[in-house]
């Protein structure tokens, strides 16, 4: 039994962008649809037209409110750090921990790179993601630095949730000394 649809309803938008994500984890980009995301979101399918021009528009609004927040997840553990040595120690924790190297968050992101490959509207999310973290990682190190530890946060968090027998904390910690010097 299902309740009746609310007229009124602020955070439907905001359900169906998140039916999205959790769809794209579910079924991958190349199979879903706005009748399984209207679903999951529990709201009609009128309402996908209603808030979005097509499933690009909301592809592209799904991938940009999950690049925001991976941002601010990444942006707040790095503002707990004080010096150099703490960045890294953030660095390794993000590489490794609960909070952004989660299974759902590497599904998502699979299908963010896949997707912004052949949808170079939706590399502007990626390339502006990437900007924000090396701002963020230009609070302790030089720019080339900053690009540089981006580059190895992205590849080692694949590597971590991926790998049969993924790098101790340790061993993430000597390769950062040797990126930092």
């Amino acid at each position: 039994m299902s309740k009746a649809p609310r007229r009124n309803d602020p955070d439907r938008r905001s359900r169906i962008v998140q039916a999205t994500l959790d769809m794209l984890v579910e079924h991958g980009i190349s199979h879903i649809t706005h009748r399984k995301i209207a679903e999951a979101a529990g709201v009609s399918l009128g309402s996908m037209t209603y808030y979005f021009d097509g499933i690009e528009s909301l592809l592209s609004e799904a991938f940009t409110q999950f690049a925001y927040q991976m941002s601010d997840d990444y942006r707040h553990r790095m503002e707990q750090a004080r010096n150099r040595d703490e960045a890294c120690e953030a660095i390794v924790d993000m590489i490794c921990g609960e909070k952004i190297a989660t299974s759902y968050n590497m599904q998502v992101m699979y299908q963010l790179y896949a997707y912004a490959n052949r949808n170079p509207a939706l590399k502007i999310i990626m390339q502006d993601w990437m900007c924000r973290s090396q701002q963020v990682l230009e609070a302790f190190f030089d720019p080339i630095t900053a690009r540089a530890l981006d580059a190895f946060i992205e590849g080692m968090t694949l590597h971590y949730v991926t790998d049969r027998n993924p790098l101790s904390r340790e061993d993430l910690r000597r390769m950062l000394a040797k990126i930092v010097g």
